[in-house]
């Protein structure tokens, strides 16, 4: 009963993290829809995509949508789900702003309401370190691939450096100097000390805090039976803000894509 209340805890705790967020999430996103990284993501994604004129595509942990809005406006079919209502609120506005048609799914992402080999391509941002069942949220998304279908999800060490020590001092030095460099830059992005802290004690409680990634990443999906098709352990400012980018210096973004075999039946 106690490790069940410490779950609904953390899942308390985040959604109410993400929920302040969505606004801010949210100017992001938009952001990134109307200047160049739109269409440089939107490149990353579908040259690593399985090469379909129309793609079923699934967008978990969509935020206020960017990943959905951007895939859907170059012609595939898309479903997002997220497990915040405020963050699927802005999402739903920014899609009809870009008159983008997404089906739009109130869900966790370790548990998905979809059938088997659902959808051709899996995308994801930033969303697996805060999962509380992280190994059994990519099980879930392995079975709703297709045969031939692809996962692409970008993430990062966010938080590592809480069971580092030497990772830690490195992060506060780090950040010093790029205050000192930047000092007009909103490095927190509008979070209150508090606040900041009550997120890192949340995380500490996540599995994924203290692994090291994306090795973790690439020994959970090939015990799943997924073909690992690449790693890029550090993406580079080609797709993000050069300035959050040398923010972010000790846990730069790193991408998976991994692909569901054919079988000799299926085949």
């Amino acid at each position: 009963m106690q490790e069940h209340n410490n779950q609904d805890t953390i899942l308390d705790a985040l959604t109410s993290y993400w929920t302040d967020r969505a606004k801010s999430y949210s100017v992001q996103n938009i952001a990134e829809m109307n200047d160049w990284r739109r269409e440089a993501w939107r490149k990353l994604i579908l040259s690593h995509a399985p090469q379909k004129e129309v793609l079923r595509v699934l967008d978990i942990g969509t935020g206020p949508g960017f990943f959905a809005i951007n895939l859907a406006l170059a012609g595939h079919e898309v479903t997002a789900v997220d497990v915040t209502e405020e963050m699927l609120q802005y999402a739903k506005s920014n899609a009809e702003s870009y008159g983008a048609r997404v089906d739009f799914v109130l869900h966790r992402g370790e548990f998905l309401p979809f059938k088997d080999g659902s959808f051709d391509l899996i995308v994801s941002r930033n969303v697996i370190w805060n999962l509380e069942y992280p190994e059994q949220a990519l099980e879930e998304w392995e079975r709703v691939l297709a045969p031939g279908g692809r996962m692409i999800y970008f993430d990062a060490n966010w938080y590592l450096y809480l069971y580092d020590e030497e990772l830690r001092a490195r992060k506060k030095a780090a950040e010093a100097a790029f205050r000192a460099k930047y000092p007009v830059h909103n490095y927190a992005g509008n979070m209150s000390k508090a606040r900041l802290l009550e997120l890192e004690q949340t995380a500490y409680a996540l599995p994924l805090s203290k692994e090291k990634r994306p090795e973790w990443d690439k020994k959970v999906l090939e015990k799943l039976g997924m073909r690992m098709v690449e790693v890029i352990e550090d993406i580079g400012p080609g797709v993000q803000d050069p300035l959050d980018w040398e923010r972010d210096s000790l846990n730069h973004t790193f991408m998976i894509c991994a692909e569901k075999p054919v079988t000799a039946d299926q085949g």
